[in-house]
């Protein structure tokens, strides 16, 4: 079976490519064949992560109809079973992506042969960067220990609920204008959660507040926190997450906790894979355990509820256990 990963961040420089990169050769590394899409649209970089020149036939080409099978632009990597479709190096100007080929792109993204089909996406919450997003009810969002980066993921995840719900209804339904308006005003601080909308929603039809209700439950996103410096950045997850239930009536599982790693910091300037450059490195052995996870459970079959934040706790163990085994310089 075939599982969509797309990977998301609210902000740029959390290190949202350099994981996907790695991921996918983790994951490769695990017997899975795995292809990593491009979609930073307009800013793509994951061939300089993965160490290929983006000389090539890639998302781009499709775009502007070059290519009309996205099958034709896999490109091998020096990962055997880990496959690429690079960016949008031949063109500019594919930020700009037209709703029909952005859904065809979706459309031919779920047929591609391989066990995980990975997005990087564009950091921010553009409506293409949401799009592409919600092709998958547990996606993942990386975000650091760092203030503004936390804050940002959590405006991705108020931006991708209302996203959802958005599409939920047709254009000039009482519905759509239910959650457009409701879109404009400020939720944080003004007592005005998801689970008001719904109840709006509800008011109009029955259904459709438990259409919107079923929508948001699905909506199960998963944090990767990187770049920490020490486990009690780990905290911040806490807040994240009282943010998160207090104001979307949701709950995020949080699947890992990459320390901050000067070596994987060079991949881009080397050209090469972290992963493969330096497999015994803090940073590797961290995504290899987020790689696990994934492959114990592709996608959440139940809503997971995390009321003493247990997530947070196994992850700052397991990442004493993990230093604490590795021998002495």
């Amino acid at each position: 079976m075939r599982y969509t990963l797309p990977i998301a961040s609210g902000k740029g420089g959390v290190g949202k490519t350099l994981i996907s990169a790695n991921l996918g050769i983790a994951l490769a590394q695990s017997g899975k064949t795995v292809v990593v899409v491009d979609l930073d649209l307009g800013g793509s970089n994951l061939h300089t992560v993965l160490g290929i020149r983006n000389n090539r036939m890639g998302v781009g080409s499709f775009i502007y109809r070059e290519a009309d099978d996205i099958e034709a632009l896999v490109t091998p990597t020096a990962q055997d079973r880990l496959y690429a479709i690079l960016g949008d190096g031949l063109y500019s100007g594919t930020a700009n992506l037209p709703f029909f080929r952005k859904r065809s792109l979706i459309r031919q993204l779920g047929t591609l042969t391989a066990d995980y089909v990975i997005l990087d996406l564009g950091s921010g919450s553009t409506f293409n960067t949401l799009d592409f997003y919600l092709t998958s009810n547990s996606g993942l969002i990386i975000t650091t220990p760092d203030t503004t980066a936390v804050l940002n993921a959590y405006s991705f995840m108020k931006a991708a609920a209302f996203r959802i719900l958005q599409r939920c209804f047709p254009p000039k339904s009482a519905e759509r204008t239910a959650v457009m308006e409701f879109m404009q005003l400020r939720v944080e601080g003004a007592e005005r959660t998801l689970a008001e909308l719904v109840a709006n929603l509800a008011a109009i039809d029955p259904q459709s507040g438990a259409l919107a209700q079923k929508m948001l439950e699905d909506l199960r996103p998963r944090v990767v926190l990187n770049q920490g410096q020490e486990t009690r950045d780990i905290a911040v997850g806490t807040r994240l997450r009282r943010v998160v239930r207090d104001n979307l009536a949701s709950d995020i599982e949080f699947i890992g906790y990459i320390p901050h790693d000067r070596v994987a910091a060079r991949g881009a300037v080397d050209r090469e894979p972290t992963l493969l450059s330096h497999p015994d490195c803090a940073f590797a052995r961290a995504l290899r355990q987020c790689a696990t996870r994934i492959l114990r459970e592709p996608v959440p079959e139940i809503p997971k509820l995390f009321p003493d934040d247990e997530d947070l706790r196994q992850l700052a163990q397991e990442f004493i256990d993990r230093e604490s085994a590795q021998p002495s310089p």
